[in-house]
């Protein structure tokens, strides 16, 4: 059986500012409901689906939330008054049914989708949605640490405490299904921004009832409320009912959903975080599909009749460098390692099939990608000498983080990443003290909260076609992962993420990954084409380069 999927075509052209100020209701989003739509299951097919996840959720507040296993579950809980069309990166209408923006890019007019209710039974209006908005201007202590409220701090760069920079101004409810939003400074990727979980509408009274705003611990180790573990509430096609840490997050189908309801009645998202193993519980029928298929696993699966989806490549790949070392500090030294490092062989050895080489942060579909940036083509003797020139003719020791237990869709297998590359620097005199770490929360917050860290990987996939979501998200301010501090960089970033007009934008960012590969905070090593596999009686799903995905829109067969 062929397994069929919408692939829509990627278009740059059609990202941000252009398709935020033209964007209407007249877009049907892919979750209306249809006549095709019922509420009960079908009985022809097993209506439980097993997927298999490649670690436990950072959070279920997906505001809490920056990690792909979180995101997936929060997709399946929670809408936004923004969706992303199927199969592509581009927004489209969910909860909003359509909206206009004045000239200046300062004021957003919503007009809300009527009789949707929270899965609490509690009423989304425009109250709800400003409610939403008020509650992540108003985050205060570690709410704002990066490690906790990752995407509000990045994307949004102030609160109601430290206004001095933010984008966000003010939310009024005009009506029960009319909802402004003022900004206060213009923001082009704003519309496409709101298709992030992050940014999904929760019930205010499940919020408030199970306190999701008392955040405790440190930013290192945060400990996150009530509601985070256990409590969370949307309005999606699936509502939550378990999580057993470590074991399986349990869903069930929303009764009362407003769109499509599909075939599911049931969601078990078992936690397996061995590549090997979930490849194993594939062949042997206990799950219905995973995520990350090793690179060398495809083909077998392939031929033993389960069905392979290939994602298109809409990540990044990249060996962070911590500035705050000595010897990363000096540019000569972060230079050496981008020309240690074999992309090729590290592609054709670690990763899977379709992978792309990187020599930006941004994959070749998003505004401002230029060939015109400081390539660093493989050269060891190069790096040799730079070595040398930097004062380390005998190289240096230094740590290098890795996460173990989970792949990521940019990094199926982090712990053979991590063997290739340290082989890769060694051949030119550097050294590595390996630093694994449990990926969730360990490593993340190691690497995104503290100094404590050296040369690591992490990457990410595009939440949307927008060049900030890559450049912005990674450069645009001074952050604990790179270690430095450039003003004319970040101001860079935030003058271009202020252009509404694309034409305007387009070199603005070629310049700005021009100077980004010159400063060289991180090396660009590629741009990963994530498999999933599915058992048979999977006949379609829908994939997307996002990882926008809902369940409910899956078909089965049996």
């Amino acid at each position: 059986m062929s397994l069929k999927f919408s692939k829509g075509a990627l278009s740059s052209a059609a990202m941000l500012a252009a398709g935020a100020l033209v964007l209407s209701g007249c877009v049907q989003s892919q979750r209306d409901n249809t006549s095709s739509s019922s509420g009960s299951a079908d009985s022809s097919v097993n209506s439980t689906f097993v997927f298999a996840a490649s670690s436990d959720p950072k959070s279920l507040d997906p505001a809490y939330a920056s990690d792909g296993e979180s995101f997936r579950i929060s997709r399946q809980i929670f809408e936004g008054l923004v969706g992303v069309k199927q199969g592509s990166a581009d927004p489209e209408p969910l909860l909003a049914e359509s909206w206009t923006a004045s000239e200046d890019g300062m004021t957003y007019d919503f007009k809300l989708k009527t009789g949707v209710k929270f899965q609490d039974g509690t009423e989304f209006n425009a109250e709800a949605v400003c409610f939403n908005f008020d509650r992540w201007y108003n985050f205060k202590g570690l709410q704002q640490a990066e490690s906790v409220g990752y995407y509000y701090a990045s994307l949004f760069k102030g609160y109601a405490d430290k206004p001095a920079n933010a984008v966000y101004k003010s939310c009024e409810a005009t009506s029960d299904s009319e909802a402004k939003v003022t900004l206060a400074k213009p923001f082009a990727g704003f519309i496409a921004a709101l298709s992030l979980p992050a940014f999904a509408m929760q019930s205010p009274k499940a919020l408030e009832e199970f306190k999701a705003d008392e955040v405790t611990g440190t930013a290192e180790s945060p400990v996150l409320s009530e509601y985070a573990k256990g409590h969370p509430v949307g309005t999606g096609p699936f509502k939550f009912d378990s999580w057993s840490p470590g074991q399986e997050i349990n869903l069930s189908a929303n009764p009362d959903y407003w769109g499509e309801k599909g075939q599911i009645e049931k969601i078990i998202f078992r936690v397996i975080d061995e590549p090997t193993a979930r490849r194993q519980a594939l062949e042997a029928g206990t799950i219905d599909g995973y995520d990350l298929v090793s690179p060398s696993d495809t083909q077998s699966l392939k031929d033993a009749g389960f069905n392979i989806v290939a994602r298109e490549p809409f990540t990044i790949l990249y060996l962070g460098l911590n500035q705050t070392v000595k010897e990363l500090k000096d540019l000569k030294v972060r230079q050496a390692i981008a020309y240690a490092i074999d992309k090729d062989a590290l592609i054709k050895q670690t990763l899977p099939e379709g992978t792309k080489k990187a020599i930006e942060f941004i994959p070749e579909v998003v505004n401002g990608y230029t060939e015109d940036v400081e390539k660093y083509d493989y050269d060891p003797e190069k790096a040799k000498q730079l070595l040398a020139e930097a004062g380390y003719p005998d190289g240096f020791t230094v740590k290098f983080n890795y996460p173990t237990g989970v792949s990521r869709p940019y990094m199926p297998t982090p712990e053979q990443v991590f063997t290739n590359i340290s082989a890769q620097l060694e051949e030119v005199g550097i050294k590595v003290n390996a630093q694994p770490n449990k990926w969730s929360p360990d490593y993340l917050d190691r690497i995104q909260s503290s100094e404590d860290h050296g040369i690591h990987l992490l990457g990410w996939t595009g939440d949307y076609n927008d060049t900030d979501n890559f450049v912005g998200v990674f450069f645009g301010r001074e952050k604990p992962e790179f270690g430095f501090k450039d003003a004319d960089l970040f101001e860079k970033l935030d003058e271009a993420r202020q252009e509404p007009k694309l034409e305007a934008q387009t070199p603005l960012y070629e310049a700005i990954n021009k100077q980004v590969s010159e400063l060289v905070p991180a090396v660009p090593l590629a741009h990963p084409a994530p498999s999933l596999a599915f058992a048979e009686r999977v006949e379609s799903y829908p994939s997307s380069p996002v990882n926008d995905e809902s369940f409910n829109l899956i078909k089965l067969t049996e």
